[in-house]
């Protein structure tokens, strides 16, 4: 079953435990499953997270930040997803090419143009068949960072920031709909679970169906 799906959302939204829930749910299932993330799966991808999101890091302009993002992007679609999915492997990806242009193009202002021409050179013009869309209140979301501690770079950021994120995201579900799959993340952890693998069913089947 080849299948590639991201998981999207606002910092604090819980999308990282939720695309390790999901993972381990079709692992159970006996699906051979990757799960990933971004920056990062590589090992040229983890020094560049580093580099990206540690706030000791020397300071960096926007299409900076961008052009090392597509870095990692473009080593882990060609050694790590495109072979999985050739090998009929189901890929998790904890992020993809829709953070970059929610939060360097509407966050922090890199012309969306200029970011999505890095977005489709850094994937080959590889995207996700599902996405799914794991939401908070931007100010909820800050709140349960500064609880858990240890904020990076981009966490830092004031609110009116992570507002302009949500509002992209927002932006590309309209743009998409039929690929995003939208859900809350204020409610306990087995709640969102639950709204994700009601939603993802569907799409399994179908691709079940297409084997």
């Amino acid at each position: 079953m080849s299948l590639f799906i991201t998981f999207e959302g606002p910092d604090g939204s819980g999308k990282s435990t939720q695309a390790r829930l999901l993972a381990d749910a079709l692992q159970q299932r006996g699906l051979s499953v990757l799960l990933t993330r971004e920056p990062g799966g590589t090992e040229l991808g983890d020094e560049l997270r580093e580099i990206i999101l540690d706030p000791s890091s020397p300071p960096a302009t926007p299409l900076a930040m961008t052009l090392l993002y597509s870095a990692s992007r473009t080593q882990l679609v060609e050694t790590v997803i495109r072979p999985a999915l050739a090998e009929g492997r189901l890929v998790i990806a904890d992020r993809y090419a829709d953070s970059t242009i929610a939060y360097q193009s509407c966050g922090l202002g890199v012309p969306l143009d200029t970011v999505r021409a890095l977005a489709r050179i850094a994937t080959g013009g590889l995207g996700p068949d599902v996405t799914v869309y794991v939401d908070i209140d931007p100010e909820r979301g800050l709140e349960r960072l500064v609880n858990r501690g240890g904020r990076d770079r981009l966490d830092a950021q004031a609110l009116d920031f992570h507002e302009r994120v949500r509002q992209g995201y927002r932006a590309l579900m309209c743009e998409d709909p039929g690929r995003w799959v939208e859900v809350d993340g204020s409610g306990t952890t087995e709640a969102v679970q639950g709204a994700i693998m009601e939603a993802i069913e569907p799409r399994l089947r179908e691709v079940a169906g297409a084997v």
